[in-house]
């Protein structure tokens, strides 16, 4: 894997981390709430790019009509380096919390992120660090 794959990669693991902080956080404080929210559409982001590059780098899948998330997303299903549906649901959030100008959407999906795409993101994490190491 090249040089950038690399960077955004490690973005995406410190952007995790930052992320997993919201396990020990008080969820019903609204500056955590808000933390939570941006850097769940952070490290969402990153994931979508670092599956893009393992797709293009690695498995030579160049077939991608616009690059959406979207397409990723299922592209990375089908290379089984993801599992299940909760990364749609991921993106459909993410793309709500774009327009969460009062806090409404983080708090209504706040216990999802934390109990359910935290580990999601993880187990993404694993299997690209698996990768690395084979590389």
């Amino acid at each position: 894997m090249d040089e950038k794959f690399t960077k955004r990669f490690e973005s995406f693991q410190n952007s995790l981390h930052s992320l997993q902080e919201a396990r020990v956080r008080d969820l019903t404080d609204s500056f955590v709430l808000s933390g939570t929210s941006a850097k769940f559409s952070i490290t969402f982001d990153l994931s979508w790019k670092v599956m893009k590059d393992i797709l293009v780098q690695y498995y030579a899948i160049t077939g991608f009509v616009t690059g959406s998330p979207r397409e990723v997303l299922r592209e990375a299903f089908q290379a089984n380096m993801i599992h299940g549906d909760e990364w749609m649901e991921m993106l459909r959030i993410r793309n709500q919390l774009a327009h969460d100008y009062d806090g409404v959407i983080v708090k209504e999906h706040c216990q999802s992120i934390v109990q359910i795409y935290i580990s999601k993101f993880e187990q993404f994490e694993e299997y690209a660090k698996k990768l690395l190491a084979e590389a």
